[in-house]
């Protein structure tokens, strides 16, 4: 199953993107044995400023057609990091052949982009900003393929 990741804005050099860059890494080196992968990183930019609209119009350009979409979005469901890697494997299982998780820039999402989504994910009620929310699902990512293939890096 390949994973697509498009988000709203482009990360520069700097400590987020060698940390995105870092668990894409290790998640695509763990999760090529469990089909899960590999994972991409496609960034949209509003340049215009037509606000959430806008750049919802560009993730949908973004978004594989067919892939199955999963929102990080503060209001989504929040899931232990198991019940995140059951989640990614019962994707795989059931014929998922592209996911796609969206998140939105500083604005959060459109809410009509919100509703196209079947599954909503959130870290927590707190907002977080975009850029680090990239972080942390990349790490969870890796996580979760770890947690699949009996890795010691989860530890409960």
């Amino acid at each position: 199953m390949r994973l697509h990741l498009c988000v709203v804005g482009r990360l520069r050099k700097g400590p987020e993107k060698a940390l995105v860059d870092d668990y894409l890494t290790r998640f695509d080196r763990t999760g090529r044995a469990l089909s899960l992968g590999p994972a991409q990183v496609i960034e949209v930019e509003d340049r215009k400023g037509g606000g959430m609209s806008a750049e919802a119009a560009l993730l949908r350009r973004a978004i594989p057609t067919g892939a199955r979409l999963c929102a990080l979005d503060e209001r989504g469901q929040t899931w232990s990091s198991p019940e995140f890697s059951q989640k990614l494997a019962g994707w795989r299982d059931t014929g998922t052949q592209d996911l796609a998780f969206v998140i939105g820039g500083a604005d959060g999402i459109d809410p009509t982009l919100r509703a196209e989504a079947q599954d909503l994910m959130s870290f927590g009620p707190m907002v977080w900003p975009h850029m680090l929310v990239r972080v942390m699902l990349t790490e969870q990512l890796y996580r979760a393929t770890s947690i699949l293939a009996g890795a010691p890096y989860h530890r409960v």
